[in-house]
């Protein structure tokens, strides 16, 4: 099978962005956002998805951590839809529910081409470290819809802010994973009645 691997980048006034990222690796990540608790959940993802992942990022942080996040959303975005390519093969869907001490979401994927994201976390701080908690849902509104990705992200349970954000980075994390995964029952054909995803 040939290597699932993107390389996408992006530069405005407002961020600088390089990343490499390979769907059938081992989980290893770096990552530098500016954004220590972003950089701990980009991290993770890498980790627990399986994902190899090269990013830096330098951003308007003496602005706020808006365009960072959001842009990093849609870099990523692009570099999933590109190392899926053409889809051919593919599982296409994937659901994983993430225990993180008292919090447990459940985080469901159709990587179907068309883009939709429905969010339902509880946060209750502004911040958790130097992330603004309101970013969650705008990095993967903008990771949704760059990757033509239909995402459900839906806690079930929890308090800590902390906990609820990292239980969702990795229940995508998982539910990608499953995602992008090859089926060979499939034989190359796409999961699909409609001959075209």
């Amino acid at each position: 099978m040939a290597e699932r691997k993107a390389t996408c980048s992006r530069r405005t006034k407002e961020t600088d962005i390089s990343l490499v990222l390979a769907l059938d690796g081992k989980g290893i990540a770096s990552v530098d956002t500016g954004i220590g608790f972003f950089d701990h959940m980009l991290t993770s993802f890498a980790k627990h998805g399986f994902f190899d992942m090269s990013l830096s990022v330098k951003g308007d942080l003496i602005v706020d951590s808006h365009h960072t996040i959001e842009d990093t959303g849609i870099v990523l975005g692009q570099a999933i839809k590109e190392a899926v390519g053409d889809k051919a093969g593919i599982k296409r869907y994937g659901s994983f529910i993430m225990p993180m001490d008292e919090t447990l979401v459940l985080c469901a994927v159709d990587l179907s081409g068309r883009p939709y994201l429905s969010y339902d976390l509880t946060l209750t701080t502004p911040k958790v470290g130097y992330m603004d908690t309101e970013m969650v849902r705008e990095f993967f509104y903008a990771l949704s819809y760059s990757a033509g990705m239909n995402l459900h992200i839906r806690q079930l349970s929890g308090s800590n802010n902390h906990h609820i954000i990292e239980a969702a980075f990795k229940a995508f994390a998982n539910a990608l994973s499953q995602a992008v995964q090859i089926d060979k029952r499939l034989d190359g054909r796409l999961l699909t009645t409609k001959d075209a995803l």
